[in-house]
């Protein structure tokens, strides 16, 4: 009866919180949609460079290729620092003034500097890591960037072919054919390249502190990327969540179960199980509906949307295709079944609270009776801009003693903050410009509900910032990532992609 109701007390206050809780929810005004109709078309000539990229599209292609040959894997440090210096030696051959390997306390980072006299300088982050990957799951294996047909055309396969190995070395072909044609480039370009955009970036700010004087007189930052869906409609993305990342460890101690080693099944009778304390731990989170977050306080600093966010959003509902986005994704029902504004709120304005994975005891064939004597489970919360990442993983941290998980153990693996930039933004105006002159006008996102640390640019150094890219790509993170490189149709292939890149360099420089 004691520890029935010692488990009942523990109990009692997340189910008390559980009806305070309430996931934000804030009032959109619709009625002044946000329009690229305004923003002019790019317009400049730059037909010889076009026609350089055109006559050497194949080498420009097996350019691509070399680098997702080579292999980057940061989570398992295979190949990275090869990556590394490949990255350094296009820069060289480029002819960069300043093309360097940068230590930090992890894997190390790549710094180019290419000097042209002009005016206006523009910043590119860069990743070169990759993901792991399964061989067996690959139609291709997953290194050798072979060729395959795609319902798009025909496109390179391999891990980082889309994310982001392809998009890069595109920017450089187009860099390369401008310098080739014209002899220099109508900008400076500063490159910070990370080996570790994998692992949360935890080092990345290193980079940025060995150059941030220099950094602070860009005018601009871009992440190059493929931006086009199956259809062939650009997107422009104005700002990223920030993210929490960590660790979640139950072992056998003090409050009980197993501490050396795993035990005989039988012994459960009897002994606390690490395992279900964890799911006990990770549960406690949440409410009922595994959605709305019980961590007190949780919600508190969510900034509300902004008069020019809610324009954006206005505008973007139009174009907004829920089914397709399920489709793609393989969902079948969004939370609470929510549909058009509601979904783009909650993407954009509401924390999250995930597992990624959790393992512990014996999953392998057949059977085997035990009681593991650990268990862990690797956490993510993406948090909307207003939250600091260091507060929320405290309420985290102070949730789970205040419900009894003291001796549950917390390691914190990567943590920054939401990033935004205004539509307003030269920058932006010039790639919407650009964009438009590839096709239909862009969709113009305020925030997407991913994670990059693209804060170190528009919160430490004060820049605007967005990804920009032509093309189209699928599979990160997952079996079968493809890049498109000839296209069939709806989107751009790769000699269209690197001209679209040489426009928004000229482009930017003319702002």
């Amino acid at each position: 009866m004691k520890t029935l109701l010692t488990l009942l007390a523990l109990c009692l206050p997340a189910l008390a919180h559980a009806g305070d809780a309430v996931r934000p929810k804030h009032a959109i005004d619709l009625s002044n949609p946000y329009s690229t109709d305004n923003v002019p078309t790019y317009a400049g000539d730059h037909a010889a460079v076009h026609a350089y990229i055109d006559a050497e599209i194949e080498a420009h292609v097996a350019a691509l290729q070399r680098w997702m040959r080579q292999r980057s894997i940061s989570a398992l440090n295979v190949g990275v620092l090869d990556m590394a210096e490949m990255v350094r030696d296009d820069f060289k051959a480029l002819g960069f003034a300043e093309a360097e390997l940068v230590e930090t306390g992890g894997h190390p980072g790549v710094w180019g500097f290419y000097d042209a006299g002009a005016e206006r300088t523009l910043m590119v982050y860069m990743m070169y890591d990759v993901q792991p990957v399964n061989p067996e799951d690959w139609r291709s294996p997953p290194f050798a960037a072979e060729i395959v047909e795609v319902p798009e055309g025909r496109a390179i396969m391999a891990r980082g072919a889309t994310n982001q190995k392809g998009p890069q070395r595109a920017f450089l072909n187009a860099v390369e054919s401008i310098l080739a044609v014209d002899g220099k480039l109508p900008v400076n370009l500063m490159i910070t390249a990370e080996g570790e955009e994998e692992l949360g970036s935890p080092h990345y700010p290193e980079i940025i502190d060995r150059y941030e004087d220099r950094l602070r007189q860009a005018d601009g930052v871009i992440f190059p990327m493929s931006g086009q869906d199956p259809a062939g409609q650009t997107g422009v993305v104005l700002g990223v969540k920030g993210i929490i990342y960590w660790e979640l460890e139950s072992k056998g101690g003090a409050w009980g179960g197993p501490t050396e080693a795993e035990i005989h099944g039988s012994f459960k009778a009897i002994a606390d199980s690490p395992v279900l304390r964890l799911t006990k731990a990770i549960s406690s989170l949440v409410g009922e509906d595994g959605n709305t977050i019980l961590v007190d306080g949780y919600y508190d600093g969510v900034r509300p949307p902004t008069a020019e966010e809610q324009s954006l959003i206005a505008g973007y509902l139009e174009q907004q295709d829920d089914a397709m986005l399920r489709q793609m994704l393989g969902v079948e029902r969004w939370i609470d079944g929510m549909e058009g504004v509601d979904v783009l709120h909650d993407l954009i304005y509401a924390p999250s609270m995930n597992v990624d994975g959790i393992w512990a005891g014996y999953t392998g064939e057949g059977v085997k009776t035990i009681l593991p004597h650990m268990a862990t489970a690797k956490m993510d919360s993406r948090l909307p801009v207003g939250m600091d990442p260091q507060e929320a993983l405290a309420k985290i941290r102070a949730h789970l003693d205040t419900h009894g998980f003291e001796d549950v153990e917390m390691n914190v693996l990567a943590a920054y903050p939401a990033s935004q930039t205004s539509v307003s933004a030269s920058l932006v105006q010039a790639a919407i410009g650009v964009y438009k002159r590839y096709g239909q006008a862009p969709t113009v996102n305020p925030r997407v509900a991913g994670s990059a640390p693209f804060y170190e640019f528009t919160e430490r150094l004060g820049l605007p910032m967005i990804p920009f890219g032509l093309g189209h790509g699928r599979g990160a993170h997952a079996p079968n990532e493809v890049y498109v490189v000839e296209s069939s149709g709806n989107v751009a292939g790769l000699a269209e992609i690197e001209k679209a890149y040489v426009d928004l360099l000229y482009a930017f420089a003319a702002d």
